[in-house]
């Protein structure tokens, strides 16, 4: 079901319990690949907090001592020339989120995976596309990287894999080759879990949220361009981050105490929006509403 709506059904599928853990196991599977130990990741980037996955996040404050990783470089995201400067063939893989989510809803361009992609191929590397917050149908598309055209090694998700149930997965592309005993998870794929997702891949099928997650999307940021006091506009589908000029945590606590809307935030002027994917243009107004009469008394 998750091969046939994602567009991936050749790909094989590793079931664990969160973002993280998928993460890891996509580093891990790459390193089994190629023999390789060099990763290459991105400035904003957030991939989990264990192990591996903390060790290629750009955040020193919740990299411990025991995590830090030599064997990792953090490159300008969206910079193609600094990626073709670092490759060459001691790089095991290169991970990047399709849109960045803790780091500000920061997209990654088409021209920038397809040059990630042609790299990867030149110097024997993996491809990690991390749809952990992107993927699952946010963007509009079933993965965010879709938009690019291009097919990377490994994906990873989870988030709304389950709709709140704790479930990820590792998508797999056919040139690996599974060996027993290569991975292994306590509680990835179990029953439940599985139950919460084929009826989360059901839902998405059967009522259109794709579509839907597209059209309210791009209805919202027509919507919010005019506003003054908004600095840049990013993001796809129902992936949508707002930067203004002022400190967002006043705009946050007002659209959450006075409006009871519960928004996300990235550093200190980046409103996140990460909504349902059911979300309806009457629920959209809504926070345009109070998003305009938040904006008049904070501009």
């Amino acid at each position: 079901k998750l091969g046939d709506l994602s567009g991936r059904p050749d790909y094989a599928l590793f079931l664990c319990n969160s973002g993280a853990e998928a993460n890891e196991n996509a580093l891990k599977l790459a390193s089994f690949f190629n023999g390789r130990k060099k990763v290459i990741a991105f400035k904003k980037s957030f991939h989990g907090r264990t192990a591996g996955a903390v060790a290629a996040t750009d955040n020193p404050a919740i990299v411990a001592p025991v995590n830090f990783n030599e064997h990792v470089t953090f490159l300008p995201f969206n910079d193609v020339p600094a990626l073709e400067a670092a490759m060459n063939e001691e790089v095991c893989a290169v991970i990047v989120e399709g849109i960045q989510g803790v780091g500000g809803i920061n997209v990654a361009s088409d021209e920038f995976l397809r040059a990630a992609r042609r790299l990867c191929d030149a110097t024997g590397a993996c491809l990690i596309l991390d749809g952990v917050q992107c993927g699952y149908g946010r963007s509009g598309r079933f993965f965010s990287h879709e938009f690019s055209g291009i097919k990377p090694d490994l994906i990873t998700t989870a988030k709304g894999m389950g709709n709140g149930f704790p479930i990820g997965g590792v998508l797999i592309a056919p040139k690996f080759q599974a060996r027993h005993g290569m991975l292994g998870t306590t509680f990835g794929g179990n029953h439940l879990a599985c139950a919460a997702a084929v009826a989360v891949l059901d839902i998405i099928e059967a009522e259109n949220l794709m579509d839907n997650a597209k059209r309210i999307g791009t209805y919202l940021m027509e919507n919010l361009r005019p506003f003054e006091g908004i600095k840049e506009l990013r993001g796809r589908g129902l992936m949508i981050g707002i930067e203004v000029e002022q400190p967002i945590d006043k705009i946050r606590d007002a659209l959450l105490f006075e409006h009871h809307i519960f928004c996300g935030y990235a550093g200190k002027h980046t409103l996140r929006l990460l909504p349902s994917l059911a979300l309806g243009q009457a629920e959209a107004d809504r926070f345009l509403e109070a998003f305009s009469a938040v904006m008049s008394v904070s501009v």
